[in-house]
């Protein structure tokens, strides 16, 4: 193991987390300000691979199936907040769970229809196909590192927005008191679809990303889902920053704990058992940090103000 090999473990972490910050980042907003549990939310992101690969065939371009591909998850999202999920929010939580679970057997279902059960793939743009030096005998893919700079640039744009423009205020405002927002003179259900077509754009452009490096396929969010309620409950629920920080927290844990756990156990075991034992004990890691981190701070690490 060298010092180079682990920076580019910790880069792959960040990368891992930035895309989890980008489906996270929709669910925080909409579970903060709507106060609805949308368990449909890693189909969207499942929906925005889907698209990125359709439109990438069609086009012949990758750039030009992104363009396309974020109108159409924006679009999307809208039309289930329309037909289905606006006419969930004066329900409880169970309801939305019920709800949502249906949402997200229909669509795996429909994707199969559509694209079938075999995975898609998408061509990595051949301008960001190679590598590129970071540092001597470091070489990392330049893709990735076009991930990690959409992840950063996105989480910048969406904090600037959040507490510095008036639509955040809006935004916060709904959060904290909807009926007097609305008494005001605010659309508030206008506001509350902005608000989900966002969120769902958000989870459709973090599929689209990893479309070329990943394996499109169904029920590909149903895993990613879990790793984004677990990022919004360690970062505080309603919290861009704390969203954030959690998912980086959460992508440098999982990469480098299947990285590291099967080298130290190696000091115990011998070199098989200490590669299963350690497969096996680095995803729980995660849930590890995020007891740690509620024993210590209940209501995540950044919790939004109301």
């Amino acid at each position: 193991m060298t010092l180079t090999l682990a920076l580019v473990q910790i880069l792959n972490g960040m990368q891992f987390g930035l895309i989890l910050f980008l489906i996270a980042a929709g669910l925080t907003i909409v579970f903060g300000v709507m106060d609805f549990i949308n368990l449909a939310h890693g189909v969207q992101y499942m929906v925005g691979a889907y698209l990125a690969a359709a439109f990438t065939a069609m086009t012949g371009s990758f750039a030009l199936g992104l363009a396309l591909a974020l109108p159409s998850a924006l679009l999307f999202g809208l039309l289930l907040e329309v037909l289905i999920f606006r006419h969930l929010y004066e329900r409880d939580h169970l309801a939305h769970v019920l709800a949502t679970f249906g949402v997200i057997i229909f669509l795996n279902q429909a994707v199969k229809l559509l694209w079938g059960a075999a995975p898609l793939s998408v061509p990595i743009p051949d301008l960001l196909s190679g590598t590129v030096t970071l540092a001597p005998g470091m070489l990392y893919p330049v893709y990735r590192l076009v991930i990690i700079a959409a992840g950063l640039a996105v989480g910048l744009l969406l904090y600037w927005t959040v507490n510095h423009t008036r639509l955040g205020m809006l935004v916060r405002a709904g959060a904290s008191n909807a009926p007097m927002v609305s008494a005001l003179g605010v659309n508030i259900r206008l506001l509350f679809t902005i608000v989900f077509g966002v969120g769902a754009m958000l989870a459709g452009f973090a599929g689209a990303m990893v479309a070329p490096i990943l394996s499109v396929e169904p029920g590909m969010g149903d895993n990613v889902l879990i790793l984004a309620f677990v990022v919004i409950v360690i970062g505080g629920i309603g919290s861009i920053r704390g969203a954030f920080i959690a998912a980086l927290l959460i992508g440098l844990t999982d990469t480098l704990g299947r990285f590291f756990a099967p080298t130290l156990l190696r000091a115990v075991f011998d070199p098989a058992t200490a590669s299963q034992t350690g497969r096996a004990i680095a995803p729980m890691l995660i849930y590890v940090l995020m007891a740690a981190v509620l024993f210590f701070r209940p209501s995540g690490l950044f919790p939004a103000k109301r």
